[in-house]
């Protein structure tokens, strides 16, 4: 069975962070969920404060009321109406695109609430705006961003990023490190596990049988090792040993054509084996379409893959088109919900 033959659920709830308050969070989540199109798609639930929700949508000039709820089971979802889950911490009034504890305190309880509600089954999925590293370490938290942030609330044992981009998945071997390091840090073993996860991931987004490629990692796929031999030494014999097991694996295939062999249909997944690798290619093809998807936790999560824009924040000229993607994302893999809760519930696999 394709992801595509799969029964359609009942419309879903999705919790919608609000990110930094002073970031452009607040604008792009009131111009989504101000938009009927999407949200004839779910049922969103903004989750941080009514009183930044209601500055956005004043400086987005929208036409729709706020509504200022105390738990899921209270919102409406009523059409020219948009529910939030009010956190009541940051006021109207923080200054825009400036780094503040307030600010990332709010950010953090709204990661927080809306996490709560999705391992209760409040609602099917989360979509979260960005957030300011520096706000959130100056509101006391240790985390290095969101990721690790919903992998210990959720008490995940490993969590990777898989980007969704016009249907897709890229997935990375190593991501926020530098280029020397990631290439240290790509070991056969490394890469073997990566493997098993993507896998893992594309059978429980609806992938019955899937097809992965790795990507190589030197110019023409290191041309027999004349351009680097880690093709030889550490791909080929990951890639081989999966492939010895049944799996629908191959590669290593040279990185300029992988991706769009991939776009072409031929495979479902790609192995990318640093942040650069797969997201250029992601991102050039369709930016505002480029949807982030956080795999290994019991619960859905989507996200806009970039920042808090502070530069423009308060100015309501962000487009809200990433988290338009994120959202309808996010609507279609609810369908996914009962598998990613029966993989990753318990072992975190």
């Amino acid at each position: 069975m394709t992801p595509d033959q799969l029964p359609t659920p009942p419309t879903p709830t999705l919790a919608v962070t609000l990110g930094d308050p002073v970031g452009i969070g607040p604008e792009i989540t009131a111009r989504t969920l101000a938009d009927p199109a999407i949200t004839a798609l779910g049922r969103g639930l903004a989750v941080g404060d009514a009183a930044v929700l209601r500055r956005a949508v004043d400086i987005c000039g929208l036409d729709v009321r706020v509504h200022a709820v105390g738990s899921p089971a209270e919102a409406r979802y009523e059409p020219g109406t948009i529910d939030v889950l009010d956190l009541a911490i940051a006021p109207a009034d923080l200054p825009w695109g400036k780094v503040d504890a307030l600010a990332g305190r709010s950010a953090v309880a709204a990661i927080e609430a809306a996490t709560r509600a999705a391992l209760a089954g409040e609602v099917d999925g989360v979509v979260t705006s960005p957030i300011n590293k520096e706000a959130i370490w100056a509101a006391g938290s240790q985390h290095l961003g969101h990721t690790e942030m919903l992998g210990e609330l959720t008490g995940a044992a490993h969590f990777d990023t898989m980007f969704v981009v016009r249907g897709l998945k890229i997935f990375f071997t190593t991501r926020h490190l530098s280029l020397r390091k990631a290439l240290d840090q790509i070991t056969e073993e490394r890469v073997a596990a990566s493997i098993r996860h993507a896998l893992t991931a594309l059978r429980v987004f609806g992938h019955d049988e899937p097809r992965l490629a790795v990507a190589a990692i030197n110019p023409h796929g290191g041309e027999g090792g004349h351009f680097g031999d880690e093709e030889i030494t550490v791909l080929r014999p990951a890639v081989e040993k999966a492939a010895s097991e049944g799996h629908g694996v191959v590669g290593p295939v040279p990185a300029d054509s992988v991706f769009h062999q991939g776009l072409e249909g031929r495979f479902d997944g790609v192995l990318s084996h640093f942040h650069d690798q797969g997201h250029i290619p992601a991102k050039t093809v369709d930016f505002d379409g480029t949807v982030s998807v956080t795999v290994g936790l019991p619960i859905l999560r989507t996200s806009v893959d970039h920042g808090t824009a502070f530069d423009i924040a308060g100015t309501g000229r962000a487009s809200h088109g990433t988290m338009a993607a994120a959202f309808r994302a996010a609507a279609d893999f609810s369908r996914f919900t009962d598998r990613i809760r029966a993989t990753y519930g318990t072992a975190g696999a």
